[in-house]
Order: structure tokens, then C-alpha cells, then sequence
């Protein structure tokens, strides 16, 4: 067992609470911890709808359900850490009752960053990191933020990207009405067009553009989105070739990663697909603005097949369809 301050650790709780990108970029942090103390226990804190990410991780052991939690007394919460003996806790996305429940519980081993006030009296491990500011990718500060445990090295993105290979894999079969529509015969392209305004959107236009420009014969182009995209894409749709394919509010969350899965690649903005889809080790494409907090260097997305493109502007209006054309084509080589 790996020993920290003459602590032994059985059981790591990883603290991270927000949307699926995030989500997806924490567990290549989970999967090295995994490697390095492959007897420990790795739970993980996070969402109802981002429990199908957490699932598809095979280092992750137990889901905890922040949703179950987040309306429960820090007593109550205390209890239910004591009652799964965990030893430590990693707040990779800091959140006051969850810190002061981990502090009540006794957890031996508690890390959080010096940006958070309350974590000079909830935490033990204090690690100076500011996110925004920082040069290091996400999923790399997210090892960062390990030191305390005996993390002694942060690996590349290339080594991270690599620990995807064989430790993620969806857990949800698809119902064969929507697997049967991806053919081995042309390449399977999903484009995810929109963002649920979390992030930088290229215009429908250029989408529309692209799609246009992509050789019939070679791409069979879907088009996702959640169901109040879905309401959006009506005006959009009939602009599209007939060859494509709708499928936006027609997939739960289980369903799009493990459709994403399958595919064969897919192009959009800084968004959880595009992160599920670099995990999954098929071709991804992400689209970034230069903007600090938001750029690729901090959320490019991570895989043996993933790439980007980033803007010279705020926005993504100097990324132009030939750019993006030229990227795509270049899969089918």
C-alpha cells in the first residue's frame, strides 16, 4: 500500500462534481492512480447525469451520487464517508459542504487548493493551483492536484491520452434500431453542432457548408443534440443534404457515448461529446477559441485520435469550413 505521512491508503474518493467534459478529463487521473496503487479502492463523487461517463471507466470502482448528497445534512454526509472507510479525498472541484463533511468524517488524507478559503480548515494537503492561470492542461492539473498522495510526476498529454486505451468503454448497449444505422461501408461522422451554451460555437452555417462540401460517397454524417437543440435544428435540418441523418433529442446520455463509441469520428466545439469521443479512440475534431480559461491549451480534447483547431480571436469565426474540410478528409487516409 502506498504510504502517505505513515497513513496507509485503502480507499481514494475523487471530489468532482461538475458537467461531462470535466468529468471525462478527470479520469485519466483516476485510471494512472489506479496504475500506480492498483490495491486501492477509487470511488468517485460526481453527478446523476455523468455517472454513464464515471461508469465507462474501468479504475473507478464506486459511484457515489453527489444528487443523493447535496440536500443531506454535513452530519448526514460524514456518516455515509465513515460508513465507506474512505482514507482521502481529492476536491478536485471544490464544494464547501462536501469539504466539511470530509473534515467531520475523519478522513485521514484531505486535499483541496489554496484558492478556496474554507479548504485551510477543511483540508490537510493544501496545493497551490490556480485552473484559469495555469499552463498545464486540465487532466494534467488534475494529477497536479494528486501530489499529496504520492504522486511524484505529471505525466504528458500523450501519456494521458494513451491511458484511455482498454480502461474506457461504455457500459449501456445500444438498442439495435440506432447501432444498425452505423455501416462499415462509408465513414460514420457525428457532428455536434451546439454546446447547450456552455462554450464557443461555430455558426450552423458553416456546418451546413461543410456537410455540403463532404464527399457523399465516403461520409455518413449524424447530427446530435439534446432536445431543446433538437427544436432548433427544425429550421436547420431541411437545409442538409437528405442523406443526413437527425438524431438530436432522440438519445438518453447512455445512448449518445456509447453511439459516440462506435462511430468512427466526430467534429464540435469544447463540449462533453467531444471529450467522450476523444476518450473512445475514435477521430475527434474540437474547435477552440484563443480565449484564456476556455483555450485548448487548458481543454483539448485527449486521445490517440484527437485533435483541434483554435481561432485567432475570441470567437470561431476565423476557423474557416476549408480548414475543418481539410482535417476530416485527412481521416479517411
Amino acid at each position: 500500500m502506498p504510504i502517505v505521512d505513515n497513513k496507509k491508503i485503502t480507499h481514494i474518493l475523487i471530489n468532482r462534481i461538475d458537467a461531462m467534459g470535466d468529468v471525462v478529463l478527470q479520469l485519466p487521473a483516476c485510471i494512472y492512480l489506479k496504475q500506480l496503487f492498483p490495491d486501492v479502492i477509487i470511488s468517485f463523487l460526481g453527478r446523476s447525469y455523468t455517472k454513464p461517463v464515471i461508469d465507462a471507466c474501468k479504475a473507478v470502482d464506486h459511484f457515489i451520487n453527489y444528487d443523493e448528497l447535496k440536500d443531506l445534512s454535513i452530519n448526514q454526509i460524514a456518516d455515509i464517508f465513515k460508513e465507506k472507510a474512505i482514507d482521502a479525498i481529492v476536491h478536485e472541484f471544490p464544494q464547501r459542504e462536501i469539504a466539511e463533511a470530509a473534515k467531520k468524517a475523519g478522513i485521514k488524507i484531505r486535499i483541496g487548493v489554496t484558492s478556496r478559503n474554507y479548504h485551510f480548515f477543511t483540508c490537510n494537503k493544501l496545493v497551490r493551483l490556480s485552473r484559469r492561470r495555469s499552463n498545464l492542461h486540465e487532466a494534467q492539473q488534475d494529477v497536479y492536484l494528486c501530489k499529496p498522495l504520492g504522486v511524484t510526476h505529471v505525466p504528458t498529454l500523450g501519456t494521458l491520452s494513451n491511458l484511455f486505451k482498454g480502461n474506457f468503454k461504455p457500459t449501456t448497449e445500444l438498442p439495435a434500431q440506432i447501432k444498425d444505422q452505423l455501416k462499415d461501408d462509408k465513414f460514420n461522422l457525428i457532428i455536434h453542432a451546439k454546446s447547450n451554451g456552455n462554450g464557443k460555437e461555430w455558426d450552423l452555417d458553416n456546418f451546413t457548408d461543410l456537410i455540403k462540401l463532404l464527399p457523399h460517397d465516403n461520409f455518413r454524417v449524424f447530427i446530435t443534440g439534446s432536445q431543446k437543440e433538437h427544436e432548433l435544428f427544425k429550421t436547420w435540418m431541411p437545409q442538409l443534404p437528405a442523406s443526413v441523418i437527425d438524431l438530436s433529442g432522440k438519445l438518453t446520455l447512455d445512448e449518445l457515448i456509447a453511439f459516440i463509441y462506435h462511430a468512427d469520428g466526430l467534429l464540435a466545439s469544447g463540449t462533453g461529446p467531444l471529450h467522450v469521443a476523444a476518450a473512445s479512440g475514435i477521430h475527434t475534431l474540437g474547435l477552440f477559441p484563443i480565449t484564456i480559461g476556455i483555450h485548448a491549451t487548458r481543454w483539448a480534447p485527449l486521445g490517440i485520435k484527437a485533435e483541434h483547431i483554435e481561432s485567432n480571436s475570441d470567437d470561431l469565426s476565423s476557423i474557416t469550413v476549408d480548414m475543418v474540410l481539410e482535417r476530416i478528409n485527412a481521416w479517411l487516409s
